[in-house]
C-alpha cells in the first residue's frame, strides 16, 4: 500500500507512538514505513511542498525575528534619548522675522510691519 498526501504534514508522531505503529521514518527521503495486515503501508512525502513550506517558515520566522528587534531597538533609542511626549518645537516669538511695508507711496516712514510671528500691540 502507498499512499501519497500533497501536504508536507498530516500529524506530527513522537518516539512512543511510532514505537506502538512499529513505524520506521526515513527523514531524507520523506517517507513512512508501518507494517499493517496487508504488508507494509509506506506513506511518502512531496519534497517541493516540504521545502516551499520550509521557505515560508523561514520567512515568517525571519519577519517577526526582525521586528522584535525593531522594537527592541526603538525602545532603547528612547530611554537613550528620553524624548519628550508628543512635544513640538515652537519658534521664538521675539524673533524679527517680518516684512517692512510702505503703507503711502509718498511716505517711506509711514510703514507696517508683516509676519507671523510679531508681538501683540
Amino acid at each position: 500500500m502507498v499512499v501519497d498526501f500533497d501536504c508536507t504534514y498530516h500529524a506530527i508522531l513522537g518516539r512512543p507512538s511510532l514505537t506502538k505503529f512499529m513505524a520506521v521514518p526515513h527523514y531524507s527521503y520523506l517517507v513512512l514505513k508501518m507494517p499493517t495486515e496487508k504488508g507494509v503501508l509506506t506513506i511518502g512525502g512531496n519534497v517541493y511542498t516540504a521545502y516551499t513550506c520550509e521557505k515560508e517558515s523561514f520567512k515568517i520566522t525571519e519577519a517577526i525575528d526582525l521586528s522584535i528587534r525593531m522594537a527592541e531597538t526603538v525602545a532603547q533609542a528612547t530611554q537613550v534619548l528620553r524624548l519628550p511626549e508628543q512635544e513640538t518645537p515652537r519658534k521664538n516669538s521675539k524673533s524679527k522675522e517680518h516684512k517692512e511695508v510702505q503703507l503711502v507711496d509718498d511716505s517711506p516712514e509711514k510703514t507696517a510691519p508683516i509676519g507671523a510671528n510679531l508681538d501683540p500691540i
